[in-house]
C-alpha cells in the first residue's frame, strides 16, 4: 500500500477517477480510462514522499483500552500522511462525523438527511485495517428502493420522488470484527414421532431426547458495527456480508463515497460483541443435533476466550427521509443487495382512497336501490 494517497487522478486526462463495484476497477468518468487499484496505487506509490506522520497516535491509545477482554494491539493504524487527500463533513443535527476523498461532494446527512452538512478539519482518528469494496452501484440501489416502493399506494409522495431517490448515498460503516474460541456446553430437548393408523383412530407416539453437545468453536470476524447512528437491528438485517472479499484498506477505494467515523469503541462494543459470539457457537451446536422434529436448546455454558480485533470499512446504501418529525431510514447491504427500509404510511391518500372507495359503493347502492 502507498504511503501517502492524496488524490487519485485519471493519468490520461487528470479527472477524478471513482471506484466502481461491478468491475472493480477505478473509472474516469471524463475519458473513460479504466484502471486496476493496484496500478493507480503503484503510480501513486512512485510520486509520494516518505514523510509519515503519528498525529493520532494518543488518541488510539485512549480510545483502544483493553478493558474489554479483547485484544486490540494489531487494531487498525493511524492514518498518517493518507489524512493529507481526506476531508471531513460534520452533521450538526445528528452528530455524524463523515470523511471522503477530497473530491467526494456531501450535501446532505446519509443518517438524517440534514442538508446542511459543515466541512471540517480531518482529524485522522484509526484508520481501518480491511474494508469490502462497493460491489453494486448507485443505480442498482435506486432500482432496489423503486421495487421497495412499488405497490405501496398509501407511501407518502415525499418518499417516492425522483429528486428524493437519487439522494441515496454510498456509505462505508465503521465496524469492529471478533476473533476467538469458544468452548461449549450445551443441552436440548428434542423430539421424534411415528404415527400408526387403524380403521377407527389415528395414533402418535412422541419420544423425548436430551441431547448433550460439546465442542470447540473458532470464530473470526464476527461483525459489531461502530456507528451510533447506524441502527443495530438495521445492519441485522442486511447482512450476512461474504468476508472472503475483505481486502486490505486502500484509499483507492474510497473516491466517491462517504465513510462513517466509529463513535463506538470496542469496549462499549463488548457485550454485543460476547453474545454475538456465544449465540454462533451454541447455534454450531445446535447444527449438530439431526435426526429429530424438533430441537430447543434448554442449556448452554459457553467458555468464551476472546482474540484478536480488527477495524473494518462495510458497504452501505443509505437514504433518509423525514416525515411528520420522524426519521426513516433505507438501507441496503453494497455487497449482495439485501435490503431493509421503514416506510410510514400516509393518511391523507388513505382516506382519499377509502372516500372515493365508499363513494363508488354508494352510487351503486343507490342505483340498485332505485331500479
Amino acid at each position: 500500500m502507498p504511503a501517502q494517497v492524496t488524490n487519485y487522478k485519471c493519468p490520461a486526462c487528470t479527472g477524478p477517477l471513482h471506484f466502481v463495484g461491478s468491475s472493480g476497477k477505478l473509472e474516469c468518468e471524463y475519458c473513460g480510462s479504466i484502471f486496476e487499484v493496484s496500478e493507480i496505487e503503484a503510480m501513486v506509490a512512485q510520486a509520494e514522499a516518505s514523510a509519515q506522520e503519528a498525529f493520532a497516535a494518543a488518541e488510539h491509545s485512549a480510545q483502544m483500552s483493553a478493558d474489554s477482554g479483547w485484544d486490540v494491539s494489531e487494531t487498525g493504524s493511524d492514518w498518517g500522511a493518507d489524512a493529507a487527500g481526506m476531508k471531513a463533513y460534520n452533521c450538526p443535527s445528528c452528530g455524524a462525523e463523515l470523511i471522503c476523498d477530497e473530491n467526494t461532494a456531501a450535501t446532505s446527512c446519509p443518517y438524517c438527511g440534514n442538508p446542511t452538512v459543515v466541512p471540517g478539519q480531518f482529524g485522522g482518528a484509526l484508520k481501518p485495517d480491511y474494508i469490502i469494496p462497493f460491489k453494486l452501484d448507485k443505480n442498482a440501489a435506486i432500482q432496489a428502493l423503486k421495487a421497495h416502493y412499488k405497490g405501496k399506494r398509501f407511501l407518502p409522495k415525499t418518499f417516492t420522488d425522483q429528486n428524493h431517490i437519487d439522494e441515496i448515498k454510498g456509505v462505508y460503516v465503521p465496524f469492529w470484527l471478533f476473533d476467538g474460541v469458544a468452548n461449549v456446553d450445551a443441552i436440548f430437548e428434542a423430539t421424534r414421532s411415528t404415527t400408526t393408523s387403524t380403521r377407527k383412530e389415528q395414533i402418535t407416539n412422541t419420544d423425548h431426547f436430551q441431547v448433550h453437545r460439546a465442542g470447540r468453536v473458532t470464530f473470526e470476524k464476527v461483525p459489531v458495527d461502530a456507528s451510533s447512528k447506524m441502527p443495530d437491528a438495521h445492519m441485522d438485517s442486511i447482512e450476512p456480508y461474504d468476508f472472503s472479499e475483505l481486502k486490505e484498506f486502500s484509499t483507492a477505494y474510497l473516491p466517491g463515497f462517504l465513510a462513517d467515523k466509529y463513535d463506538v469503541s470496542v469496549d462499549d462494543c463488548a457485550v454485543r460483541a460476547d453474545e454475538r459470539c456465544k449465540n454462533t457457537a451454541v447455534q454450531a451446536m445446535a447444527d449438530t443435533v439431526i435426526g429429530y422434529e424438533t430441537c430447543v436448546q434448554t442449556g448452554a455454558q459457553v467458555d468464551l476466550q476472546r482474540g484478536k480485533v480488527k477495524y473494518a470499512f462495510i458497504p452501505v446504501w443509505l437514504l433518509s427521509t423525514r416525515w411528520n418529525d420522524q426519521n426513516f431510514l433505507f438501507a441496503m447491504n453494497g455487497q449482495t443487495g439485501k435490503l431493509i427500509g421503514d416506510l410510514p404510511l400516509s393518511k391523507k391518500k388513505f382516506w382519499t382512497t377509502f372516500g372515493v372507495i365508499a363513494g363508488v359503493i354508494t352510487a351503486v347502492l343507490s342505483l340498485i336501490m332505485f331500479l
